[in-house]
């Protein structure tokens, strides 16, 4: 077994690995605990079926899936050749919430994009979160959103410096996020 990242915190030891298919009903349950409806649960089922590459993530602790992340490649305007993927959903059980549990998973995932040669990552995520990791809002790379959201909750990130520069246009999202 490979172990992607690991944290300690209050005691909670927590491993960051690779989804594997057996994780599929745990993450399930993650998705439909932290969030108000059965949507991102069933978005990453779609996703997993759908989208090429994917990165899924976990955070497990004493063999319990109590965290997921997931990273599915996105579309900027015209440019076909970019490499760009979109951070959603991410997902903590609510009793392991506030514990960096999904700060970690960011981090390792975005780790991983990096790894796979992936130049930048956008979210559509809470602006007092993000940042953190480096996220800024996308609109100063001119780049927008295909949904109509303010401008500080589209997020992006370059993993390769200068990535997007001279580029601009309106990200899209797979096809999956229109069942959302």
């Amino acid at each position: 077994m490979v172990w992607v990242g690991v944290i300690i915190k209050m005691k909670l030891e927590i491993k960051i690995r690779k989804e594997r298919a057996q994780d599929s009903s745990a993450v399930e349950q993650i998705n439909k605990a932290a969030f108000e409806t059965a949507a991102e649960s069933k978005l990453v089922t779609s996703l997993r079926q759908q989208a090429r590459p994917f990165i899924s993530l976990v955070a497990q602790s004493a063999g319990n899936i109590i965290g997921h992340i997931m990273f599915s490649p996105v579309t900027l305007g015209d440019e076909s050749a970019v490499k760009i993927m979109g951070l959603a959903p991410m997902a903590v059980l609510p009793e392991h919430q506030r514990k960096g549990i999904g700060t970690e998973l960011v981090r390792v995932g975005l780790d991983e994009c990096r790894k796979q040669g992936f130049g930048a990552v956008v979210v559509l995520g809470h602006p007092d979160y993000y940042p953190r990791f480096g996220f800024v809002p996308a609109i100063g790379f001119g780049i927008g959103c295909e949904y109509d959201v303010p401008e500080n909750v589209f997020m992006a990130i370059e993993l390769q410096p200068g990535y997007l520069n001279n580029l601009q246009g309106k990200v899209k999202y797979h096809e999956a996020f229109e069942s959302v």
